[in-house]
């Protein structure tokens, strides 16, 4: 089903779109493939690469801490191997008080090359049966004894040296957070070693050991912490832990630890965190623990997955800049045909398709120019034989208006003849010789505003002498318009109308108007009279029934014949009535200027 809706809507976008949309697909999936083939190979060296290392940091803190422990053990037993030692051991085995304080003194130096050696040092005690012995830089709480100490109890369970968690100092005044190595004093006598009930306990500042490999591992991300085997912590640099990380003292989280000596692991509490551990080589107990979100650990490989996306978008948004280019290069030609299809569409048949390419879409376009032509070259003939039969059709119109009005013409001539009004019969004579002479026009099918005035004063001349008294008229005609175009022998029919309907009933005080006007750039013509007016809607009537009466005949004459100049929609004819009762006819069709050449020929311009 979604296929289906994908390839309907793949084949209902246009054939460009669908080229561009192939491109874009297939750039961005090689880049896709590209961007994510690179970042997997990166991904897996980087985390590779941040497992090692975080492995490699915890296994050389431990590393440091166990051989400055050992340092420290290996100081204890260059005291207890110190002259004075062995002297005030002596004392201890013959149970003799009395050099108490000799020793005491005899082994300042001693406890000062201790503390020299290893700075960590806080203070050491030697616990004897015949008294205690220390620096004297420190101060002694004697409320507590160390034979009555959970120090002691812790060797004589053991039965061996130890180092103990941290915790508060019990044997001196300040209180110090240490942690204590225990190790029982011997006398060396020769080939034998006793055992005097003598201790030796160094006491090592807790925060010193521990910044000792938190200054190592200064990862602000990361959270180290110094445990035994059971989870507890062996000493803290006296801030509490993170809650974030208080899952290590959780059973569940000791029983990931193996004996081995390191070790890393994958834990989830709240979150994924990578927990790496080591156990220190001189107190396999106790280890060092480093845990690292597992989020922090890549975020390195997350800034490259972002800037491997980033780079992707890039070049995903220069490939769409790069397809559009190449769908349009590709596509010219075709482009080409379709504005050339589109103009043709729009009637514009000289337009041609040009290409410098010679592909197939370009011979399309040549074929489609061949067609154009054949095309241009029938539209050609039939304009031809249309405008001849135009011609024809015009001509016949203007053949039967000629003889009506020259009937009746004559008629009036013989008239005046017969009853002796040579005179006025000759100037008829004269006015229907130029009249003759403009309507003749040299076969033209068009003249000047200004010849068709002419025509129809010396018409109206004539009618004049046919019926004197009966009117007077009036011509008015803008000057810049006289030079226009008009179908000829047009005028006199409507002022001929106006003479023998409108006055039929009237034997004076008739008027004729004719006006020639610019109306929304259309030539407008008026003829008007104050005779006795028409029914329009009657009239109208007649001029649309079919030919072949009487009435309507030279009204719609002209309009055919201005149908047939300027088409059916450019021309108006509009009957009505004026104010003062008579008949008004408004003829408007397009302005056209003209005149003529020296032959006598039409000479016309672009209408406006």
């Amino acid at each position: 089903m979604t296929q289906s809706r994908l390839q309907r809507f793949f084949y209902s976008i246009s054939f460009t779109k669908r080229l561009w949309l192939s491109f874009v697909l297939l750039i961005t999936l090689s880049l896709v493939s590209a961007g994510t083939i690179a970042y997997l190979i990166a991904a897996r060296e980087i985390q590779q690469t941040a497992f090692q290392s975080s492995r490699d940091t915890v296994n050389q803190s431990a590393q440091i801490v166990s051989e400055r422990m050992k340092n420290i053990g290996t100081a204890v037993r260059a005291l207890m191997f110190s002259d004075a030692f062995q002297d005030m051991m002596l004392d201890v085995k013959q149970n003799d008080k009395s050099g108490y304080y000799k020793w005491l003194s005899l082994l300042q130096p001693a406890f000062s090359q201790v503390k020299f050696n290893d700075a960590m040092i806080h203070s050491v005690l030697i616990a004897t049966p015949i008294g205690d012995f220390y620096p004297t830089s420190n101060v002694r709480s004697a409320e507590h004894s160390f034979y009555e100490s959970e120090l002691y109890a812790q060797f004589k369970s053991q039965g061996r040296g130890l180092w103990t968690k941290g915790h508060t100092d019990p044997f001196f005044k300040d209180g110090e957070r240490v942690i204590s190595l225990v190790a029982e004093g011997v006398l060396d006598l020769s080939d034998q070693v006793q055992n005097l009930d003598v201790f030796v306990v160094v006491n090592v500042k807790e925060g010193d050991l521990v910044d000792l490999f938190m200054d190592y591992l200064s990862q602000s991300d990361k959270e180290y912490a110094f445990l035994d085997a059971s989870g507890g912590e062996v000493a803290s640099a006296g801030q509490s832990r993170s809650s974030t990380y208080g899952f290590l003292t959780d059973s569940d989280f000791g029983k990931q630890i193996t004996a081995e000596a390191s070790g890393s692991f994958f834990y989830r509490h709240g979150g994924e965190y990578l927990v790496n551990f080591s156990r220190l080589p001189v107190k396999e107990d106790w280890m060092i623990v480093g845990v690292q979100s597992k989020e922090k650990l890549l975020a390195k490989l997350n800034g490259i997955k972002r800037s491997t996306t980033y780079v992707i978008l890039g070049f995903v948004l220069l490939s769409l800049i790069i397809a559009n280019r190449l769908t349009y290069v590709l596509l010219r030609p075709l482009l080409r045909l379709q504005r050339v299809m589109k103009r043709v569409e729009e009637n514009d048949l000289e337009v041609r398709f040009e290409s410098p390419y010679v592909d197939e879409v370009s011979q399309v376009g040549y074929r489609f120019n061949r067609m154009l032509d054949e095309i241009g070259q029938l539209i050609s003939d039939v304009r031809i034989r249309e405008r001849e039969k135009r011609k024809a059709e015009f001509k016949a119109l203007t053949a039967q208006m000629d003889p009506h009005f020259f009937y009746n013409t004559l008629h009036t001539i013989y008239c005046k003849s017969v009853l002796g009004e040579n005179d006025d019969a000759g100037e008829m004579i004269l006015a229907l010789s130029q009249m003759f002479q403009l309507s003749l026009s040299g076969g033209r099918d068009r003249i000047t505003l200004r010849e068709e005035l002419d025509h129809v004063s010396q018409y109206i001349a004539i009618q004049q002498k046919s019926y004197e008294g009966l009117f007077h008229y009036r011509m008015e005609a803008d000057p810049e318009l006289l030079d226009c175009l008009v179908p000829k022998i047009m005028l006199q029919p409507l002022v001929e109308n106006s003479i023998l309907h409108g006055f039929r009933d009237r034997s004076a005080g008739g008027e004729i108007r004719v006006t020639a006007t610019l109306q929304a750039g259309l030539l407008q013509l008026i003829v008007e009279d104050n005779g006795e007016g028409f029914d329009p809607a009657r009239v109208q009537a007649a001029m649309d029934a079919p030919p072949g009466g009487k009435h309507g005949y030279a009204l719609r004459n002209i309009v055919q014949r201005l149908q047939l100049f300027y088409g059916e929609e450019a021309v108006s004819f509009q009957l009505e009535n004026n104010d003062l009762g008579g008949a008004r006819i408004v003829v408007r069709f397009p302005r056209e200027e003209g005149g003529q050449d020296h032959d006598g020929n039409d000479v016309e311009a672009g209408r406006h």
